[in-house]
């Protein structure tokens, strides 16, 4: 291949924004060399944001390059879910010049960062009782809803992520407040799935439902707010400092359909390796998802309730985890 350096080029590509870095592999260990953040919708792909990481700085010779992208992916090939971008990894390879591209799901490249994360880099929600080579589940809200299984690979010790589209699935209301909420969102949509509500589009979804159902009325001031500014953090900064009752609805029912839903992926996976909750939402929202709504939600699952009580559930805080996973995987990929 081109290069024989331990250099990786690693990238972030999401639907706000598009991280590029580069990384040395040094004895095991992924140390950042250069990186830089790109504002996804002001590009027309990331062929344009990888000439202008270029311009700035020429690339040293690379070992491999491995991208995570916001959709599915077939044959190293995305459409990405909410960028009018199409990622190919045979074009990169004729971009960079490179034998080993590899384009990954981001919610695949979440995973393989989150076997490299640190007791410091996550907050525990539940301890449970991990089994060591039980399955491992990944939930992770942000522009949109993206789900992933890592399952043990007992013949070579180690953990393999698996592609989902989990977060494209079928809403299912628990009770009646949420069927009223799916009633309402299927007079907008011919179809609901779990990310018209669990996103940062789904937070302004919950609340637009729980003020037009008169659950609570909208402030002069936040109505305001909205004015050249996200609807979506808007509410959740005003439920966090608890200053709009509306919000603070709002939050909590965003958190306990997370719960749920974090649940019915920890079922399917049987996840009894542990429960991982990523995205950019998650950490901005601490607070509320350790106050015991998320748990209670997550754990409500009848006969199977003990199961998935004795999971670990934890919170990703390293923003950057989806990055190091796409350079974790380019080491995989390049002996």
């Amino acid at each position: 291949m081109n290069g024989a350096s331990g250099v990786i080029l690693a990238g972030d590509i999401g639907g706000t924004k598009t991280i590029v870095a580069l990384f040395e592999d040094a004895g095991g260990g992924l140390r950042v060399l250069r990186e830089e953040t790109f504002p996804s919708r002001s590009h027309e792909g990331l062929g344009q944001i990888l000439e202008a990481f270029r311009a700035r700085e020429p690339l040293p010779p690379l070992r491999g390059a491995c991208f995570g992208v916001a959709g599915p992916v077939f044959d190293g090939r995305c459409e990405a879910t909410n960028l009018p971008w199409v990622i190919d990894a045979k074009a990169l390879r004729g971009t960079l010049g490179l034998e080993r591209v590899a384009v990954i799901n981001d919610l695949v490249a979440t995973a393989y960062g989150i076997l490299d994360l640190k007791p410091d880099e996550v907050v525990v929600l539940n301890e449970g009782r991990p089994h060591p080579e039980g399955n491992k589940a990944l939930i992770a809200a942000g522009t949109g809803l993206g789900e992933a299984i890592l399952f043990w690979d007992g013949t070579r010790t180690r953990y393999r992520p698996v592609a989902s589209e989990g977060g494209h699935a079928d809403f299912a209301p628990r009770n009646v407040l949420e069927i009223e909420l799916l009633r309402y969102l299927l007079k907008k949509h011919h179809r609901v799935s779990y990310e018209r509500v669990l996103s940062g589009p789904g937070i302004l979804n919950i609340y637009s439902f729980l003020k037009e159902a008169g659950h609570g009325e909208e402030a002069v001031w936040l109505r305001e707010r909205f004015h050249g500014q996200d609807p979506s953090v808007v509410i959740t900064d005003a439920a966090m400092r608890g200053e709009s009752d509306l919000c603070v609805k709002t939050l909590s029912l965003f958190v306990s359909l997370y719960g749920a839903e974090a649940g019915n992926l920890a079922l399917k996976a049987l996840a009894t390796g542990g429960v991982y909750v990523g995205g950019g939402i998650a950490p901005k929202i601490l607070d509320r998802l350790m106050d015991g709504t998320f748990m209670t939600a997550f754990t409500d699952k009848g006969r199977l309730s003990p199961l998935v009580s004795d999971m670990t559930v934890r919170v990703v805080l390293n923003p950057q985890t989806a990055l190091r996973g796409a350079a974790r995987c380019a080491t995989v990929l390049t002996p």
